[in-house]
Protein backbone atom coordinates (compact mmCIF):
# COMPACT_ATOMS: atom_id res chain seq x y z
CA UNK A 1 0.00 0.00 0.00
CA UNK A 2 2.96 2.33 0.54
CA UNK A 3 3.64 2.02 -3.21
CA UNK A 4 0.09 1.64 -4.53
CA UNK A 5 -1.34 4.46 -2.40
CA UNK A 6 0.51 7.28 -4.19
CA UNK A 7 -0.31 5.68 -7.55
CA UNK A 8 -4.00 5.73 -6.65
CA UNK A 9 -3.79 9.34 -5.47
CA UNK A 10 -2.13 10.49 -8.70
CA UNK A 11 -4.61 8.58 -10.86
CA UNK A 12 -7.78 9.71 -9.07
CA UNK A 13 -7.05 12.86 -7.11
CA UNK A 14 -8.30 11.21 -3.91
CA UNK A 15 -6.11 11.35 -0.81
CA UNK A 16 -5.55 8.34 1.45
CA UNK A 17 -4.99 8.16 5.18
CA UNK A 18 -3.67 4.65 5.87
CA UNK A 19 -3.53 2.88 9.24
CA UNK A 20 -1.73 -0.46 9.56
CA UNK A 21 -2.39 -3.28 12.03
CA UNK A 22 -2.13 -7.07 12.31
CA UNK A 23 -5.21 -9.11 11.51
CA UNK A 24 -6.08 -9.59 15.17
CA UNK A 25 -5.60 -5.93 16.05
CA UNK A 26 -7.54 -4.82 12.98
CA UNK A 27 -10.51 -7.01 13.87
CA UNK A 28 -10.53 -5.64 17.43
CA UNK A 29 -10.45 -2.05 16.20
CA UNK A 30 -13.29 -2.44 13.72
CA UNK A 31 -15.36 -4.63 16.04
CA UNK A 32 -14.74 -2.11 18.82
CA UNK A 33 -16.47 0.62 16.86
CA UNK A 34 -13.68 2.42 14.98
CA UNK A 35 -14.89 3.53 11.57
CA UNK A 36 -12.95 3.12 8.33
CA UNK A 37 -13.97 3.72 4.73
CA UNK A 38 -12.11 0.66 3.44
CA UNK A 39 -10.74 -2.31 5.38
CA UNK A 40 -8.10 -4.50 3.71
CA UNK A 41 -7.29 -7.78 5.46
CA UNK A 42 -7.07 -11.55 5.04
CA UNK A 43 -9.90 -13.85 6.13
CA UNK A 44 -12.48 -11.23 5.23
CA UNK A 45 -15.58 -13.49 5.04
CA UNK A 46 -14.93 -14.85 8.53
CA UNK A 47 -14.35 -11.37 9.89
CA UNK A 48 -17.62 -10.04 8.49
CA UNK A 49 -19.55 -12.99 9.91
CA UNK A 50 -18.15 -12.50 13.40
CA UNK A 51 -18.15 -8.71 13.45
CA UNK A 52 -20.99 -6.26 13.76
CA UNK A 53 -19.37 -4.31 10.92
CA UNK A 54 -20.98 -4.53 7.51
CA UNK A 55 -19.61 -4.06 4.02
CA UNK A 56 -21.26 -2.72 0.89
CA UNK A 57 -18.97 -4.86 -1.25
CA UNK A 58 -15.89 -7.05 -0.86
CA UNK A 59 -13.21 -7.44 -3.53
CA UNK A 60 -10.42 -10.03 -3.53
CA UNK A 61 -7.08 -8.27 -4.02
CA UNK A 62 -4.23 -10.75 -3.64
CA UNK A 63 -3.28 -14.21 -2.45
CA UNK A 64 -0.33 -14.86 -0.16
CA UNK A 65 1.50 -18.06 0.73
CA UNK A 66 3.64 -18.82 3.79
CA UNK A 67 7.33 -19.51 3.26
CA UNK A 68 10.45 -20.69 5.05
CA UNK A 69 13.64 -18.60 5.14
CA UNK A 70 17.24 -19.02 6.31
CA UNK A 71 20.22 -16.71 6.58
CA UNK A 72 22.13 -16.18 3.33
CA UNK A 73 24.94 -18.74 3.11
CA UNK A 74 23.33 -21.14 5.57
CA UNK A 75 22.45 -24.70 4.59
CA UNK A 76 19.04 -24.87 2.97
CA UNK A 77 16.86 -27.39 4.83
CA UNK A 78 14.74 -29.91 2.99
CA UNK A 79 11.12 -28.76 3.24
CA UNK A 80 9.84 -30.64 0.19
CA UNK A 81 7.27 -32.61 2.19
CA UNK A 82 5.58 -32.38 5.59
CA UNK A 83 7.86 -35.13 6.86
CA UNK A 84 10.95 -33.31 5.59
CA UNK A 85 9.81 -30.03 7.16
CA UNK A 86 9.21 -31.81 10.46
CA UNK A 87 12.75 -33.18 10.41
CA UNK A 88 14.22 -29.79 9.50
CA UNK A 89 12.43 -28.06 12.35
CA UNK A 90 13.48 -30.69 14.88
CA UNK A 91 17.08 -30.45 13.67
CA UNK A 92 17.16 -26.64 13.87
CA UNK A 93 18.68 -25.00 16.94
CA UNK A 94 16.15 -22.18 16.83
CA UNK A 95 13.14 -21.02 14.82
CA UNK A 96 11.03 -17.89 14.65
CA UNK A 97 7.58 -16.97 13.40
CA UNK A 98 5.04 -14.28 14.24
CA UNK A 99 3.74 -14.75 17.76
CA UNK A 100 0.20 -16.12 17.35
CA UNK A 101 -0.83 -14.14 20.43
CA UNK A 102 -0.58 -11.03 18.24
CA UNK A 103 -3.28 -12.35 15.93
CA UNK A 104 -1.24 -12.34 12.71
CA UNK A 105 -2.62 -14.87 10.23
CA UNK A 106 0.74 -16.50 9.43
CA UNK A 107 1.68 -16.95 13.09
CA UNK A 108 -1.68 -18.41 14.00
CA UNK A 109 -1.51 -20.82 11.09
CA UNK A 110 2.08 -21.96 11.72
CA UNK A 111 1.29 -22.69 15.36
CA UNK A 112 -1.36 -25.06 14.01
CA UNK A 113 1.20 -26.57 11.62
CA UNK A 114 3.48 -27.42 14.54
CA UNK A 115 0.57 -29.12 16.26
CA UNK A 116 -0.32 -30.96 13.07
CA UNK A 117 3.27 -32.18 12.78
CA UNK A 118 3.16 -33.30 16.40
CA UNK A 119 6.13 -31.19 17.51
CA UNK A 120 4.52 -28.18 19.17
CA UNK A 121 5.91 -29.05 22.60
CA UNK A 122 9.41 -29.81 21.27
CA UNK A 123 9.60 -26.46 19.45
CA UNK A 124 8.62 -24.26 22.41
CA UNK A 125 12.13 -24.04 23.83
CA UNK A 126 13.57 -23.37 20.36
CA UNK A 127 11.17 -20.61 19.38
CA UNK A 128 12.21 -16.96 19.39
CA UNK A 129 9.39 -14.41 19.27
CA UNK A 130 9.61 -10.70 18.59
CA UNK A 131 7.00 -8.08 19.52
CA UNK A 132 6.74 -7.05 15.87
CA UNK A 133 4.97 -9.55 13.60
CA UNK A 134 7.13 -8.59 10.60
CA UNK A 135 10.47 -9.07 12.40
CA UNK A 136 10.81 -12.77 11.48
CA UNK A 137 13.26 -12.13 8.66
CA UNK A 138 15.33 -9.72 10.75
CA UNK A 139 15.82 -12.32 13.48
CA UNK A 140 17.02 -14.80 10.85
CA UNK A 141 19.33 -12.26 9.19
CA UNK A 142 20.85 -11.37 12.57
CA UNK A 143 21.49 -15.02 13.41
CA UNK A 144 19.07 -14.99 16.34
CA UNK A 145 17.01 -17.74 14.69
CA UNK A 146 18.09 -20.45 12.27
CA UNK A 147 14.76 -20.85 10.45
CA UNK A 148 12.05 -18.25 9.97
CA UNK A 149 8.47 -18.78 8.80
CA UNK A 150 6.18 -16.01 7.63
CA UNK A 151 4.19 -14.82 4.66
CA UNK A 152 6.46 -14.76 1.64
CA UNK A 153 5.81 -11.09 0.88
CA UNK A 154 6.90 -10.19 4.43
CA UNK A 155 10.16 -12.13 4.05
CA UNK A 156 11.11 -11.01 0.52
CA UNK A 157 12.30 -7.45 1.28
CA UNK A 158 14.54 -8.46 4.20
CA UNK A 159 18.25 -8.22 3.43
CA UNK A 160 20.49 -11.07 4.52
CA UNK A 161 18.04 -13.94 4.13
CA UNK A 162 16.88 -16.22 1.35
CA UNK A 163 13.55 -17.95 0.96
CA UNK A 164 13.90 -21.74 0.85
CA UNK A 165 10.36 -22.23 -0.41
CA UNK A 166 6.71 -22.38 0.56
CA UNK A 167 5.24 -24.65 3.21
CA UNK A 168 4.68 -28.03 1.55
CA UNK A 169 1.42 -29.65 0.57
CA UNK A 170 -1.57 -29.39 2.86
CA UNK A 171 0.49 -27.44 5.40
CA UNK A 172 0.28 -24.38 3.16
CA UNK A 173 -2.33 -21.74 3.84
CA UNK A 174 -2.92 -19.43 0.90
CA UNK A 175 -4.35 -16.32 2.48
CA UNK A 176 -6.64 -14.14 0.40
CA UNK A 177 -6.41 -10.42 1.08
CA UNK A 178 -9.61 -8.52 0.31
CA UNK A 179 -10.82 -4.94 0.38
CA UNK A 180 -14.19 -4.23 1.99
CA UNK A 181 -15.95 -0.94 1.38
CA UNK A 182 -17.59 -0.38 4.75
CA UNK A 183 -21.25 0.51 4.95
CA UNK A 184 -22.34 4.00 5.86
CA UNK A 185 -19.06 5.77 5.13
CA UNK A 186 -19.16 9.28 3.72
CA UNK A 187 -16.63 8.56 0.96
CA UNK A 188 -18.39 5.74 -0.84
CA UNK A 189 -17.35 6.80 -4.34
CA UNK A 190 -13.68 7.17 -3.43
CA UNK A 191 -13.79 3.92 -1.45
CA UNK A 192 -15.16 1.98 -4.42
CA UNK A 193 -12.53 3.61 -6.63
CA UNK A 194 -9.78 2.34 -4.35
CA UNK A 195 -11.16 -1.22 -4.34
CA UNK A 196 -11.35 -1.13 -8.14
CA UNK A 197 -7.85 0.34 -8.47
CA UNK A 198 -6.38 -2.51 -6.44
CA UNK A 199 -7.33 -4.89 -9.28
CA UNK A 200 -5.85 -2.80 -12.10
CA UNK A 201 -2.76 -3.98 -14.03
CA UNK A 202 -0.74 -1.17 -12.41
CA UNK A 203 -1.59 -2.35 -8.91
CA UNK A 204 -1.18 -6.00 -9.89
CA UNK A 205 2.40 -5.34 -11.00
CA UNK A 206 3.27 -3.93 -7.57
CA UNK A 207 1.45 -6.75 -5.78
CA UNK A 208 3.36 -9.39 -7.73
CA UNK A 209 6.70 -7.63 -7.20
CA UNK A 210 6.07 -7.77 -3.45
CA UNK A 211 5.69 -11.57 -3.46
CA UNK A 212 1.93 -11.99 -3.70
CA UNK A 213 -0.26 -13.32 -6.49
CA UNK A 214 -2.70 -10.66 -7.72
CA UNK A 215 -6.32 -11.76 -7.54
CA UNK A 216 -6.78 -10.23 -10.98
CA UNK A 217 -4.34 -12.87 -12.27
CA UNK A 218 -6.15 -15.79 -10.63
CA UNK A 219 -9.67 -14.60 -11.34
CA UNK A 220 -10.37 -14.89 -7.63
CA UNK A 221 -13.57 -13.20 -6.46
CA UNK A 222 -15.52 -13.16 -3.22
Amino acid sequence: MADIGPMFERATGHKLEITYATLGAGIKRVSGGETFDVVIMPAMPGFLKKSAAAADNVTAIARSGIGVAVRIGAARPDISSPEALRGALLAAKSITYANPAGGGAAGVHFAKVLEQLGIADEMQSKTVFHPKADATGILVANGEAEIGVNQIQVLMPVAGIEIVGPLPGDLQNNIVFSAAVMSGNSNAEASKALADFLRTPEAAAVIKAKGLEPASNTGERL
